[in-house]
């Protein structure tokens, strides 16, 4: 369904005109896939499926928020959120997100609203399906109200609000990644260890196929364990006595207080071969899985913007070899993703790869053209996935232009 089409059912449904729209993106989870937890850089890539948010108008006293996709599948889709005393519900509810950007703008900008809003949501995004719909639901909210209540702020501003709504308030264990992605858009280059960097990376013209396998996952559920897996095997580091105090100076009893990219999987091999095995595989993961990006980095700088069949070829490979390591060291993949996958490299795709945190989701393929994309969303399909898309890079979040419901 279109914007245009968007717009019609929503004044279809509500029977008024939107005052404000504002829409963000989901997003690829191009390269460095379960690195941005650990604060090493990663490439997301903001795609073509965007989370909508219309306003219909003030409310007195109240935020009132509709999920149009949770209305139209015959579920619970509204939440009424008071100005005031604003806590999370218990148990997974969408609202919760909002509740949680509500309450990140209360105590990072002293947003104080004296009236509340009409909120109708529309998204494009799957829910659990690796694309970051919860990134785009916050940061497309976040904007809504930095639009309706004039609170002028910059894409990082509305990002890191974003990113504390989930992490520091909602208490997922998310990196910032998604919530980066969907407010600067395009493809980044990000740092995510404050102090955060953003550089923006030459790839507007990428064609990617997005394969949902049907397979629902959530982050809540996966980033702990591998998180404390990791825990478990830098903690048995330190305590060897045989470790040199160069390396144990990097290290660190936890996963995202290690000093990464100044230590190298040489420096401490000998030593991951005599700690647990899951927590050796994670370890080993996480540079090689790093030194396969930064090569990919390099190569997309020095295109300068021409993704020549050569570079595509180049980028596809390392997508691939970065899928490998998410089966193999992160045992994130599953037999039916890679039955889609093969799929996929069977109709022509140049790399495939696991978008988001895995155990389900979907697939990402790099391809040279829409013919090619059609193929390989076609292979997909016949590999067992529930659903495709033939996607480009797009913009972050933005004030979108009314289109009324007559044309």
């Amino acid at each position: 369904m279109n914007y245009i089409d968007k717009v019609r059912t929503v004044e279809k449904v509500y029977k008024r005109k939107p005052v404000l729209i504002v829409s963000a993106p989901g997003r690829a989870d191009f390269l460095n896939t379960h690195q941005d937890y650990k604060g090493l850089p990663v490439v997301p890539v903001a795609i073509n499926l965007r989370t909508y948010v219309f306003s219909l108008g003030a409310e007195k006293d109240k935020f009132i928020i509709d999920s149009l996709n949770l209305r139209k599948g015959g579920s619970r889709y509204r939440d009424k959120v008071p100005l005031k005393d604003i806590s999370l519900v218990r148990g997974k509810w969408f609202g919760n997100y909002l509740r949680g950007v509500l309450l990140a703008f209360k105590e990072v900008f002293d947003f104080e609203p004296d009236k509340g809003l009409r909120i109708v949501i529309y998204s494009d995004v799957p829910i659990g399906s690796g694309l970051a719909s919860s990134a785009a639901l916050e940061v497309a909210f976040g904007k809504m109200l930095d639009e309706f209540y004039g609170l002028k702020l910059s894409p990082k501003d509305l990002a890191e609000a974003c990113f504390y709504a989930e992490n520091g308030i909602c208490k997922i264990p998310c990196g910032r990644l998604d919530q980066y992605s969907a407010a600067f858009g395009e493809a980044i280059l990000l740092y995510p260890k404050p102090p955060v960097k953003v550089e923006k990376l030459p790839l507007k013209g990428l064609k990617l196929v997005v394969a949902d396998s049907g397979i629902r996952h959530s982050v809540a559920d996966i980033h702990p364990r591998r998180q404390s897996e990791i825990n478990r095997g830098l903690q048995e580091l330190l305590s060897m006595p045989d470790v040199p105090e160069r390396v144990k100076e990097k290290l660190a009893p936890r996963f995202d207080e290690v000093s990464w990219e100044e230590l190298s999987l040489e420096e401490l091999s000998p030593f991951l071969q005599r700690i647990d095995g899951t927590s050796a595989k994670r370890i080993e993961f996480t540079f090689l899985m790093n030194n396969y990006t930064m090569k990919a980095v390099e190569l997309i700088k020095e295109s300068g913007g021409r993704l020549s069949p050569s570079l595509l070829k180049q980028i596809g490979e390392i997508m691939n070899k970065e899928h490998e390591l998410l089966r193999d060291l992160y045992d994130v993949s599953l037999p039916e993703l890679e039955r889609i996958r093969n799929k996929m490299l069977e109709g022509g795709a140049l790399g495939v790869k696991l978008s988001g945190a895995g155990m389900g989701g979907s697939l990402i393929a790099l391809v040279e053209d829409n013919e090619t994309g059609r193929r390989v969303a076609n292979k997909a399909l016949e590999g067992g996935a529930r659903k495709t898309w033939i996607v480009s890079v797009d913009e972050g979040a933005r004030k979108e232009i009314y289109a009324p419901a007559h044309q």
